[in-house]
């Protein structure tokens, strides 16, 4: 079946097309994105202003052209803490769905942490023992640990790149004075979050996903993403660590010259490489891999498994009878089970 899902993140708005049947890998067929921050339409209480939520119906209505366009079956609509933590965001979701029809699901940060832990299962398998996955957003920061297909914790904290950068960073370039403000915030809550979860038990795949990540393993030397998702990709502490100095003493056209950092993220690089290095510091990580797979593969994964145990969907990707609609709440059915 062809499957759509419809990301409304921090950063961008995203539309992913997939060819996917149950017992396969998901296999991207189609794309349609755009760079939309929304953390940028805030007002000064929080909520997304008129020209926001105009940027954004315009697109989600785009979406379902081209969804329509390339003979996607159904779609999954999500939208994360951008939505999720804005005054007004039940008005926002409420208009989304008057205006184009797409019933945008509402995740919690700590559903967000245990389907990208999900799909970090998925990808790695269970030869890699416990895992505990790092994922940065615009909005939040995702930590998820556990031996099973869904972690046994789970937390959320308001530690995502565009947010702290807003708050903390909107120099250009940064002052010192407010780096290293940004470094001990950052350094507290992560110590706080690493008292909520249990010693680790070995043996231990410590992994990280999110465009963030990525660029930051680009800078240290990782593959280029035009190498294929099968490269492994590694980033160390130490190496970030020089990173952090150097992003901190550049301009945000500076940063935007780098390899793997584009325009758009160019201001935020900074913010998140201080909370993947306090991250791997808190919980005394040397080294850890990027994995290709997160938050959408998480959710593709999880709705295929359902729609199988359902009779729905067979392996060789046939329906069964009825019609589904993905766009429904009962999307997540077990997305709680284990999750602390």
């Amino acid at each position: 079946m062809r499957l759509g899902v419809l990301d409304i993140g921090s950063n961008t708005v995203h539309l992913l097309l997939v060819e996917a049947h149950a017992g396969a890998r998901p296999a991207p067929y189609a794309e349609h994105k755009r760079s939309l921050p929304l953390i940028r339409f805030l007002d000064d209480e929080g909520a997304i202003s008129t020209e926001g939520q105009d940027e954004l119906v315009g697109f989600i209505g785009e979406a379902v052209a081209f969804a329509e366009e390339h003979e996607a079956e159904d779609m999954i609509s999500f939208c994360t803490s951008a939505i999720r933590e804005a005054a007004n965001g039940p008005a926002v979701l409420a208009r989304v769905e008057a205006e184009t029809g797409v019933h945008l699901m509402e995740l919690s940060g700590e559903q967000e942490a245990a389907m990208t832990y999900f799909a970090v299962r998925r990808w790695q398998g269970w030869d890699a023992g416990s895992i505990l996955n790092f994922d940065i957003g615009g909005g939040s920061f995702e930590i998820a640990y556990g031996q099973d297909e869904l972690p046994s914790h789970a937390v959320s904290l308001p530690l995502g790149a565009g947010r702290l950068t807003r708050e903390w960073l909107p120099d250009d370039p940064p002052s010192p004075k407010g780096v290293k403000r940004l470094r001990k915030h950052v350094e507290a809550r992560m110590e706080e979050a690493f008292a909520r979860f249990p010693p680790t038990e070995a043996p231990l795949a410590v992994t990280a996903t999110s465009k963030t990540f990525r660029a930051l393993a680009r800078l240290t030397g990782a593959a280029p993403s035009a190498a294929g998702p099968h490269v492994k990709r590694h980033l160390r502490a130490d190496d970030l660590q020089l990173w952090v100095n150097r992003l901190a003493a550049m301009t945000w056209d500076e940063r935007a010259e780098l390899p793997g950092v584009s325009e758009v993220r160019a201001p935020q690089v900074l913010a998140g490489a201080v909370v993947a290095l306090a991250a791997m510091r808190a919980f005394g990580v040397a080294q850890l891999e990027i994995c290709p797979w997160a938050l959408r593969e998480g959710l593709i994964l999880n709705r295929l498994d359902a729609l199988m145990l359902e009779g729905h969907l067979t392996r060789d990707g046939g329906r069964g009878v009825g019609h589904i609609n993905l766009n429904t709440d009962s999307l997540l059915p077990g997305l709680r089970l284990g999750v602390r």
